[in-house]
């Protein structure tokens, strides 16, 4: 990308009413008030970095560190964090890395090392670059603390790869170097086996589940006894794999070992339970977790109207809705309206639709962009161009940009219908508000002339 030229930031601060810092390109000037302490110094040139790099600035960003340096502005981790992560996200690893082992000028160098490596590492790992940070691992790891957090940044990032081998290779290592991992350290192994793994055909199931025994069976021969997040990740594959009764089996074993499930685990369940369409346990489980003290969240009341929805039961979806607006528990999130208001419009219960729309808006939990696109969607299915014109149009003005889909769904239908002049109406009225939108707006090309909408007339009546 291009750096603007010239551009001028400035950053003021209400302690000081004078220009901070002023950058024109390609040189840059520094303006420093004598009232501006050190820190707010350091933040304010910290946030001019982060900003330089978004725009992938990257040689303007150090320049302005060795100013830094030159005017004796204090430094910390964070003003090359911030540099460090914008390489590694553009792809600039190598970079990144000479930036980290030049840290040091700048810093105590022991702490470079002692401190701040992990951040290198779990960045690399966090944007994919597991192979790369092996690599600088085993490099450095002669001048490296070994310990417990390092290992477990690469099996996290092994297993992000899909590479459990590799995972378990640094585990072993680990472990050979006499550096014992807690519940913690398993749960990363067992939730890159489990939560990433395919459970299709049934016999990769059986692979995933026998896995995931040999790491509890570790964990118990390590002395990290397995948790209430190691329990959580098998349920959530006896979820994925629609095993009811395993779950149920699971969560008594969990019980009886003395460890409370908590949200996440009766979720799981509940969405097994559900899924599998036995809708009376998972409401008993429901009570039972509530009597437990563990409050439900939107997630767990999704589960049921899902299923409600596949079962076109709009009868038990309304009556658990109005359950959840009159109880103080949890109330329902703009997925669960979306939910209801896809099912509803499906149906042709526009007026209930209507009526869903109107308790999202007063509750302040929505609309998005989806809720916008069911909605104008439903009232196209049924022809009712003008009601999906007025929602259009609505959700241009609160500055959602339609999906391509939906601009298409309602210009075909206008001009089926013979009413092109609104669809111009309408498209005069977009093109009026697309500089909100800038360029991605530019991309849809929906300009509706005679000759297109003949074509159109000409396929219909074909």
């Amino acid at each position: 990308m291009a750096f603007p030229s010239p551009l001028s930031l400035s950053i003021r601060f209400s302690s000081a009413s004078s220009t901070l810092l002023k950058l024109p390109s390609p040189s840059f000037t520094i303006y420093i008030p004598n009232s501006t302490d050190d820190d707010t110094c350091t933040t304010a040139f910290n946030l001019l970095i982060d900003i330089l790099c978004k725009v992938r600035q990257f040689d303007v960003a150090w320049q302005l560190i060795v100013q830094m340096e030159q005017k004796s502005i204090k430094m910390n981790f964070t003003t090359f964090y911030l540099l460090i992560r914008r390489l590694i996200s553009a792809g600039f690893t190598r970079q990144a890395i000479r930036t980290f082992t030049e840290m040091h000028i700048f810093l105590d160098e022991d702490q470079v090392w002692k401190s701040y490596f992990c951040y290198l590492l779990d960045t690399l790992c966090k944007y994919g670059y597991v192979k790369v940070a092996t690599q600088v691992f085993n490099k450095e790891k002669w001048r490296l603390e070994l310990n417990c957090k390092l290992y477990t940044i690469l099996i996290y990032g092994w297993c992000k790869v899909k590479d459990i081998a590799m995972a378990r290779r640094f585990l072993g290592e680990m472990l050979d170097k006499g550096i014992l991992p807690n519940a913690v350290r398993y749960n990363v192994l067992l939730n890159g086996i489990c939560r990433r793994a395919s459970l299709h055909p049934v016999g990769r199931f059986d692979k995933v589940i026998r896995d995931a025994e040999k790491v509890f069976e570790e964990m118990t021969q390590s002395g990290a006894e397995p948790d209430v997040t190691s329990y959580s990740i098998r349920l959530h594959v006896y979820s994925r794999a629609h095993k009811p009764e395993l779950s149920l089996e699971k969560s008594r074993i969990m019980r009886d070992k003395g460890i409370c499930p908590n949200i996440v685990t009766y979720t799981s369940v509940i969405k097994c339970l559900c899924s599998c369409g036995r809708l009376e346990d998972a409401e008993l489980l429901l009570e039972q977790m509530v009597s437990n003290g563990i409050t439900p969240t939107f997630t767990t009341y999704n589960c049921f109207f899902k299923e409600f929805k596949g079962r076109k039961d709009v009868d038990g979806a309304l009556r658990l809705y109005r359950k959840m607006k009159q109880g103080s528990l949890c109330s329902p999130s703009v997925s669960t309206f979306n939910i209801l208001l896809g099912m509803l419009l499906k149906l042709g219960r526009i007026g209930t639709a209507i009526d869903i729309w109107d308790d999202m808006k007063d509750s302040g939990a929505g609309p998005d962009l989806d809720s916008y696109t069911l909605l104008i969607h439903g009232f196209c299915e049924k022809q009712k161009w003008k009601t999906a014109c007025a929602f259009f149009m609505e959700m241009i003005e609160k500055g959602f940009l339609p999906q391509k889909v939906t601009f298409e769904t309602l210009y075909r239908g206008l001009i089926q219908s013979n009413m092109l002049r609104t669809w111009r109406r309408l498209k005069k009225r977009l093109d009026e508000e697309s500089i909100n939108f800038g360029s991605e707006f530019e991309n849809y090309h929906l300009k509706p002339d005679r000759r297109e909408s003949d074509e159109v007339l000409q396929g219909v009546q074909g």
